[in-house]
């Protein structure tokens, strides 16, 4: 069939009103929570929510006195929160109050909820929008040392309350013999450290055990070392620029990966050299995104914003290095079981597990 100029007619396909109706519902409720996000990180920014954190109520002008901070802004910004549900309004008072749940979330960085650092790593990536558009374009990979600086201190205070919550308490107990080396002296090595706040969790419950963390991004390892100076752990805490496949030393207890193997690009690699770094009943603790197997497995609001996040920032990453795997954040255990069998681990079963992270055991 033609149209009357002789062009090729389209058929559309019917459009069913409700469910057009229903998707541009969710898409106003995206279009809301992309902008609330910039917000968000505004507050985490400027100390707003600390400052409201058991305030009670309060108005915009107290609250813009107490941060150094306009109160025009502070109030059209109160607006968004109050309608996004983040704050509650007293409109016959004219304040609004930060309740000590939402606090939790956004106020209070101890919080094993807290997810600040979540957003200023988000607002990060919208920084490197021209970057990641030119690398779907190439298929170049974007290193860690390519993106905005937010992303480091963001992932560094996403992941730091989870791991403070869960380490020491839930994942080390959770693994064969472990703790108690440790706790007579252990040799361990955290691959891929970042800013060292793994490690140095680790350090701090066990003093008898020495603690070297490795990773590519210069940056990461000076800031870690002064993380370790501060906290007066630099004895038995050191940090060195290293990759996966060439980082030193022999004969560990315990080697970690957290959240690190999915952003190298020979992640097998990686693994075989970690095997090879491992005493002869060593272990190794592999924390990684929480993930099913399966596409369709991952199809939840934590699936949705890992394979955000692995878009913009672990396929880059990977891609960026030698072999350049592309694991993706979402490899699921099936996946990464298979990675360290081929790296020549034997034994490999999952300990442990939260809503964003599952946990496995591997050993020789």
């Amino acid at each position: 069939m033609t149209t009357a100029t002789g062009t090729p007619a389209i058929d559309l396909p019917a459009i069913d009103e409700a469910k057009l109706q229903a998707f541009v519902g969710q898409a106003v409720v995206d279009m809301g929570a992309a902008i609330s996000g910039l917000l968000l990180h505004l507050g985490d920014r400027l100390g707003l929510y600390k400052a409201m954190a058991g305030a009670g109520p309060i108005t915009s002008a107290l609250l813009a006195q107490r941060t150094g901070t306009t109160e025009r802004y502070v109030r059209e910004w109160l607006g968004n929160q109050a309608a996004g549900g983040y704050v509650v309004y007293d409109p016959a008072a004219g304040t609004y109050e930060l309740p000590a749940e939402q606090a939790m979330v956004v106020a209070n960085e101890d919080s094993p909820v807290f997810l600040g650092g979540a957003f200023e790593a988000i607002a990060s990536c919208y920084a490197d929008h021209d970057v990641l558009a030119e690398a779907f374009r190439t298929g170049a990979g974007v290193g860690w040392d390519a993106h905005d600086h937010r992303l480091f201190s963001g992932i560094v205070r996403l992941f730091r309350p989870s791991y403070a919550a869960h380490l020491v308490e839930e994942w080390l107990p959770a693994l064969d013999g472990v703790v108690e080396k440790l706790r007579s002296g252990a040799s361990v090595a955290d691959v891929g450290c970042g800013l060292g706040a793994s490690t140095l969790i680790m350090a701090q419950a066990f003093e008898r055990s020495t603690f070297a963390g490795f990773d590519l991004h210069d940056v990461s390892i000076e800031a870690a070392r002064t993380a370790a100076r501060e906290a007066g752990l630099h004895q038995r805490a050191k940090f060195d620029v290293a990759s996966g496949k060439d980082f030193p030393g022999q004969g560990y207890d315990l080697v970690c990966l957290f959240d690190a193997l999915h952003d190298m690009g020979d992640p097998v690699g990686a693994a075989r050299r970690i095997r090879g770094s491992l005493a002869p009943d060593g272990t190794l603790l592999l924390v990684e995104p929480n993930a099913g197997d399966t596409l369709e497995q991952n199809l939840n609001p934590v699936g949705r914003t890992y394979y955000g996040l692995s878009t913009v920032i672990c396929t880059p990453g990977s891609l960026a290095q030698e072999v350049g795997l592309g694991l993706g954040a979402q490899a699921g255990e099936r996946r990464l079981t298979e990675v360290l069998r081929e790296a020549g681990f034997s034994h490999v079963r999952r300990v442990a597990e939260t809503p964003f992270n599952i946990i496995l055991e591997a050993r020789p």
